[in-house]
């Protein structure tokens, strides 16, 4: 049995701000289920973590953890869910603070927590033969396993769930932090600064993304956020898992936060439909189409896009709704369209994820179109509720949304190239002269209700890769 540590900043139940909880809170589940993989978890002891998950936590010890010149100490607790062992790394002075992110010092806080998972291996009595690291906070663990703790013969996976974001640090902190020898700085820097994805990526042994179009895409300038001539050196190294979903947790058959369970009857999404739309003030009409976004409102998720045409759009007949917190451009925006188009668009500026599957639930269309998307679950969520995705061809979106095409009958939703608002507007359009085709609409709908997104096939993946690392025969 192969014994992999993953490494992450967030993980559901115990702490989200994005879809990596996600990932982290369900692949490990599906490696241990379907391919035998012994995973656990460490993460940080955030202040944020609720009393219920921490008062079930068990103090496992305490150790030093150097940073440079500084020793600090952290302690270990842990407990079980869900047959998996989850680790957390105490440590009052930079995890006693409210939310997860932000700080001026984040990236001094994420070495310290990448440092104490080195350190907590030399003690625990889980010996990893892969050490699975996640975004640019888990990095440094990559890096320093194999620079100041060769101990054991471990090898080591490098996950890029988004590349933007990468824990810049000056470059004149790596003697203050590190106590190593300045040959290593070449794997920590990356355009004068200390990177800290960029030093997971160059010490790891093989890298994934979370689709394989975001795979090639970030080898692209466009896409690789400055990283990609490095990517390009490592492309044999490079290899795309498409994420899954948690298809226990969203069931429209069992989910308790909406009203009408259901399998795939398009008559019960109706009457979820108009429970919602008398819930939210909308006529009350089951034929009405109804498409809605769910997102963090901030640029990349195509929202300059939905700006420019979203009037044009809404002189159909149709209903819109939009979820979601963010920058206050778009907050702003969204609330102003609602107060224009009072009977077609409600705009719900807040993130709630009973309210969110709800919509799922009764929307005939889910709009996403991101400028990227690195693998996206919202869309695979919308699929599972039988809800027709319509997104720009990027990413995951691409590797998961199949444009309909009425010739051959395939396709389960709608799909554009360009980031134009033109071309989205077309979309849209396209999208609603199906859904009155009695002939064409019925072929969507089956095709919608085909497609099926659990972790099964990508635990398999990850198990071959964590085989081919550890020359396990598969």
């Amino acid at each position: 049995m192969r014994n992999v540590l993953f490494v992450a900043s967030e993980c559901t139940p115990f702490i989200k701000t994005g879809g990596l909880a996600d990932v982290i809170g369900s692949l490990p589940q599906a490696l241990k289920e379907n391919e035998g993989v012994e995973v656990r978890v460490i993460l940080p002891l955030y202040d944020e973590i609720p009393l219920e998950w921490r008062d079930k936590m068990e103090y496992v010890m305490s150790f030093n953890v150097p940073l440079g010149w500084r020793n600090s100490e952290a302690s270990m607790y842990s407990l079980e869910y869900n047959n998996i062992i989850y680790y957390f790394v105490s440590n009052e002075y930079y995890f006693t603070r409210k939310g997860v992110y932000g700080y001026y010092d984040d990236g001094e806080r994420f070495l310290f927590f990448s440092r104490a998972v080195i350190e907590a291996l030399t003690h625990l009595d889980f010996k990893p033969d892969v050490l699975h690291a996640h975004d640019w906070q888990a990095g440094m663990a990559v890096a320093l396993a194999k620079i100041i703790q060769p101990i054991f013969d471990m090898k080591t996976v490098m996950t890029i769930h988004n590349i933007k974001y990468q824990g810049l640090m000056p470059i004149d902190i790596f003697e203050d932090f590190f106590d190593m020898s300045r040959e290593h700085i070449g794997g920590f820097e990356w355009n004068g600064m200390l990177n800290c994805l960029k030093s997971g990526l160059f010490h790891a042994d093989k890298i994934t993304t979370v689709s394989p179009s975001y795979g090639e895409e970030i080898k692209d300038p466009y896409y690789g956020e400055e990283l990609h001539p490095f990517l390009l050196e490592r492309s044999a190294d490079l290899i795309g898992v498409l994420n899954g979903i948690d298809t226990k947790d969203y069931n429209p058959q069992t989910d308790p936060a909406i009203a009408v369970n259901y399998r795939s009857s398009r008559a019960k999404k109706k009457e979820n439909k108009l429970i919602l739309q008398e819930k939210l003030g909308l006529p009350i009409i089951a034929e009405k189409p109804l498409y809605i976004i769910i997102t963090r409102l901030v640029e990349q998720k195509g929202l300059h896009l939905v700006q420019h045409i979203l009037d044009d759009f809404l002189h159909e007949d149709v209903q819109f709704i939009v979820l979601g917190t963010g920058d206050e451009e778009f907050e702003t925006y969204f609330a102003e369209a609602a107060e224009s188009h009072p009977n077609k668009l409600v705009t719900l500026l807040a993130f709630d994820e009973g309210v969110a599957r709800q919509l799922y639930a009764s929307a005939d269309f889910f709009v996403m179109p991101s400028k990227f998307e690195p693998c996206g679950l919202a869309q695979l969520i919308a699929l599972q509720y039988k809800t027709v995705p319509i997104v720009r061809e990027t990413g995951g979106l691409r590797d998961t949304v199949l444009p309909f095409n009425e010739l051959t009958g395939e396709g389960n939703g709608f799909s554009f190239t360009n980031y134009n608002a033109d071309d989205l507007l077309a979309t849209l359009r396209y999208s609603l002269r199906i859904y009155h085709d009695p002939i064409q609409w019925p072929v969507v709908v089956k095709n919608v209700n085909k497609s099926q997104f659990s972790w099964k096939s990508s635990a398999r993946d990850y198990a071959t890769i964590y085989d081919q690392l550890t020359t396990i025969s598969v």
